[in-house]
């Protein structure tokens, strides 16, 4: 099918403005029933727009969990509360800053400990203090606790902060802050003793627990000067019944471990746990 030909430039005709009705005149029957129809379309049509306006303020001033349907669910994270870090001696500089390459935390060790989730129940040996070689020793296997006690001592070890909980699902947390006298000893008695510092599991195996491997789940929250090595047990198409991380800052290794007997270990907040502890130690 052809379009049809063009007969030429088209003239654009001015529109022809309504005449007012002249003096003494009013409108026809007709034209008064289109005015008031119009007014009575322009009330509509001004209710419908403040109408609007009213609830897409309401949505807006609304809470997103208040929404229906658009509340996130969880995705597993527990509810740590806001984290800060503790006030440093007068004269005493930051980890790994200018002035402190090497990596020595100067504040209370207790004091960069991570604070127990919202909802977990405080273990009451691990309160957040001070504890002992033996009680860390204790995380492992008998055969193996001699060794770990000798090789705190010959690293140097200086003190030990340990905090643990239970959260309602059962999960049980701890993690301890391993002070040592310089960053090469740390990264030693991670290395040496424990097998930690990489590869595919650590050499020191945790109580009532099996074989472990790489958690390859976890890319890594770390700084450059930062060590994290965080490893799951092995499940096959099971739970994870057992986590463990290894986290070197400077002079002080943290050792976090979770545990579950029923339904296993979730990798978020083993992972957010690893995360927030290394933020507080960097």
């Amino acid at each position: 099918m052809t379009e049809p030909q063009s007969q030429g430039p088209q003239a654009e005709f001015p529109a022809v403005p309504a005449v007012p009705p002249g003096p003494g005149e009013t409108a026809p029957p007709r034209d008064r029933r289109v005015l008031r129809s119009a007014g009575r379309w322009c009330t509509v049509a001004a209710v419908c727009l403040g109408l609007g306006a009213g609830t897409a303020y309401g949505i807006t001033t609304l809470d997103r969990d208040r929404l229906p349907g658009l509340a996130t669910g969880s995705d597993g994270r527990w509810d740590y509360p806001e984290l800060s870090l503790p006030a440093l001696p007068k004269g005493t500089p930051r980890p790994f800053s200018n002035q402190n390459d090497d990596g020595i935390h100067h504040a209370d060790l207790r004091k960069l400990l991570l604070p127990a989730p919202k909802g977990a129940r405080q273990d009451p040996k691990l309160t957040g203090d001070w504890t002992t070689p033996q009680r860390f020793a204790s995380e492992y296997v008998k055969d193996e606790r001699a060794d770990i006690e000798i090789g705190l001592a010959d690293y140097g070890l200086r003190h030990i902060a340990a905090r643990g909980w239970t959260m309602p699902d059962g999960t049980e947390s701890r993690v301890y802050l391993l002070r040592f006298g310089s960053a090469e000893a740390a990264n030693d008695f991670n290395d040496e003793t424990l097998g930690a510092a990489g590869g595919n599991a650590p050499e020191a195996d945790l109580d009532a627990t099996e074989r472990f491997q790489e958690d390859h789940d976890w890319h890594g929250a770390s700084k450059s000067y930062v060590y994290s090595y965080l490893y799951r047990e092995q499940d096959g198409d099971g739970p994870v019944g057992s986590r463990q991380g290894y986290i070197h800052a400077g002079d002080t290794l943290a050792v976090i471990i979770q545990k579950r007997k029923n339904g296993g270990t979730a990798a978020v907040p083993f992972h957010q746990t690893a995360a927030l502890q290394n933020q507080l130690l960097s």
